[in-house]
């Protein structure tokens, strides 16, 4: 399927720094909660990341992350994710993170 670049321009994906991260237990796959700063304009938003394979709290808190910022707020369990974090799969299904290789003013959207 081909889109336009219009299309493409519809999905605002920005980067973030992670600024919190809590464990999400009652989540049904293995999961955290975090809240990312996407600087002045966004703000700080949550999200629910299956990220338990591959890092731990300390590994993601100051983190340069890449998410969608306009999808609707998704309620997941008892939480409500606001943002989707984005990432690849690895060779067993687990998520490894899309990220910057320098660090990018927080609410920095990708072109």
């Amino acid at each position: 399927m081909t889109i336009s670049y219009a299309d493409f321009d519809q999905v605002d994906i920005r980067a973030g720094t992670v600024v919190a991260v809590e464990p999400y237990p009652e989540a049904r796959k293995p999961a955290y909660k975090l809240s990312v700063d996407f600087g002045p304009e966004i703000g700080v938003k949550r999200s629910s990341a299956q990220l338990t394979a591959h890092y731990t709290p300390a590994q993601l808190l100051g983190r340069q992350v890449a998410a969608v910022v306009n999808f609707p707020p998704k309620q997941i369990g008892k939480f409500l994710s606001e943002v989707l974090i984005v990432g690849f799969p690895d060779e067993a299904g687990a998520v490894v993170l899309l990220g910057v290789d320098r660090a990018v003013p927080n609410g920095g959207k990708l072109f």
